[in-house]
């Protein structure tokens, strides 16, 4: 099993910053890609981002291009998310990921997920 918590939700006002951190634990293997995905009421989950094992390979959604890093401290078994540039758009429940898949952007290829974490931006 793998345990994945996430925390640095909030409330910001559009144009500020806010980092999100998600702290892995349990069954953890080598080679895993974590992924950062975001979901609102009544709408399906959506990729945000997402980083390989070694951290060279990172990848984004459109949306967030530009505002978003995604790193990893493999030391702590921590993936983080900057925010930059928030936007009212971007409020919304935040959920880390791992997957062993190269489908990093399929929602349907992550086996463990956190809990999420409020984003909320105000305008």
């Amino acid at each position: 099993q793998v345990q994945l918590v996430e925390s640095g939700g909030g409330l910001v006002q559009a144009g500020n910053s806010l980092r999100l951190s998600c702290a892995a634990s349990g069954r953890l293997f080598n080679g895993y890609t974590m992924g950062w995905f975001r979901q609102t009421p009544g709408k399906e989950r959506e990729f945000v981002a997402a980083i390989g094992w070694n951290g060279g390979n990172t990848y984004y959604a459109d949306s967030v291009k530009g505002r978003f890093t995604i790193s990893r401290d493999n030391a702590k078994n921590t993936v983080y998310l900057q925010m930059n540039s928030l936007k009212p758009e971007d409020t919304a429940v935040y959920y880390c990921a791992t997957t062993y898949s190269g489908s990093y952007y399929n929602v349907d290829a992550y086996g463990y997920w956190g809990q999420g974490t409020q984003v909320t931006v105000s305008s």
